[in-house]
């Protein structure tokens, strides 16, 4: 049994926590919230999460709300004319539903669910001395959630970073009363040229089954307009303006729509940013980054809650196949480049979902309304955002795609 201390008990670190204790590693869990803090918190994320991602909580057993949280079952895809109608739609199925789980029902279960395994929880924000104190006592210390100090330890990967400032301003809006979609439940995603894009999905929050507004405005644009809002209910409102002039068709089923909770919102922005995996303390001590700390992407495409499952549990895997083996900066190197393997296809990806889209891409998200082949690779490669490889990169390859698919 190994000593391993985890900071951040959000989708990977407590993931990884988990897994770690039913393993039978002891571990130290740094949490700067506790389970009610989060419950009674603001919302963190919009977390989609797709059926590979999902089956990571599967296979630890940690899928407590699948009884409960609304399935879907669909992706529903629409691009957006300057004169606000759509200009093309379709809709496609997804292999298997995906799911969203607010993080504040998620984190307190699962927090709930470590201390029952017997791992250790210390509420306390971890700075540099913090880190220093559970670096001496753990054999690896894995770095799930951080900001300022600890946030600056680890260095920007320039080669793996084209963004250096927010392509996006961002909010969402967690709310009940949405008017549902007339067939399946569905991922409904709206771009709107040179404005930026909107999607909608059901969800589970703390009050029940509930959808969350996603919005993706371009920095500088009409949709930037979150700064000067003052209290949650102007917050639905400008929520809501955003659709009647955008997206009238999404705005029809929101006449009897209210916030789920006076925190059930959320706004800000940041530069999409891959780290170098490994930081060392003032002591020289290493550290290990995982998730968002190390690769945190625009949410325009969904991954990040997918991402963190997925980062957990190759670390899970590295961490019980290492045996006896030192976690030193070589193993600390090799087990981020084994996750960035998968990761790098998800930030080309949605780092390309952030421009305005080649004519090979525009022609293959076009080629769905008449082939259902190409709209359901697009609706399912969400799960897997590899299966978007050569299409998005290669005008032949998407060429050539379209032609199968007819």
């Amino acid at each position: 049994m190994r000593k391993i201390g985890i900071v951040g008990a959000g989708q990977s670190g407590l993931q990884l926590a988990i897994g770690l204790r039913k393993a039978g590693h002891e571990v130290v869990l740094l949490s700067n919230q506790s389970a009610g803090q989060v419950r009674e918190g603001r919302v963190t994320s919009s977390q989609c999460m797709f059926d590979t991602a999902l089956g990571r909580e599967r296979d630890l057993g940690i899928n407590f709300w699948d009884s409960e949280c609304p399935r879907i079952d669909d992706v529903d895809f629409t691009i957006v004319s300057p004169e606000h109608t759509r200009a093309l739609t379709w809709a496609a199925p997804l292999d298997a539903p995906a799911m969203s789980v607010d993080q504040r029902v998620k984190v307190p279960r699962w927090l709930g669910e470590f201390s029952r395994l017997e791992g250790e929880v210390r509420i306390q924000s971890a700075g540099i001395p913090e880190l220093e104190r559970l670096a001496a006592e753990c054999e690896l210390v894995v770095v799930a959630a951080g900001k300022g100090d600890v946030a600056g330890l680890f260095e920007r990967d320039a080669e793996r970073s084209p963004f250096s400032q927010p392509m996006r301003a961002l909010a969402l809006t967690y709310v009940r009363g949405l008017e549902p979609r007339p067939d399946r439940a569905a991922i409904c995603f709206n771009v709107i040229p040179g404005i930026g894009e909107y999607f909608v999905f059901p969800a589970l929050t703390t009050s029940g089954p509930c959808e969350i507004m996603v919005f993706e405005g371009l920095v500088g644009g009409p949709m930037d307009c979150w700064s000067g809002v003052q209290s949650a209910a102007h917050h639905l409102e400008v929520s809501l303006d955003i659709l009647r002039r955008f997206v009238p068709w999404e705005h029809a089923r929101t006449r009897n729509v209210e916030l789920t909770d006076p925190n059930g919102i959320l706004a800000g922005r940041f530069a999409p940013t891959v780290r170098k995996p490994v930081a060392r303390l003032p002591s020289g001590r290493p550290i290990l980054g995982m998730a968002d700390v190390v690769c945190l992407n625009d949410p325009i495409t969904g991954q990040g809650s997918n991402n963190a499952a997925k980062c957990a549990a190759e670390y899970l895997r590295a961490i019980l196949e290492a045996g006896d083996r030192a976690f030193d900066v070589e193993w600390m190197t090799a087990t981020f480049e084994s996750y960035w393997s998968y990761a790098r296809f998800v930030t080309d990806w949605t780092n390309r979902m952030l421009l305005p889209p080649a004519p090979h891409v525009l022609a293959l998200l076009s080629a769905g309304v008449t082939r259902p082949q190409v709209a359901r690779w697009f609706a399912n490669a969400f799960d897997d955002p590899r299966r978007y490889f050569p299409q998005f990169t290669d005008p032949a390859a998407a060429q050539r795609f379209i032609d199968d698919a007819a």
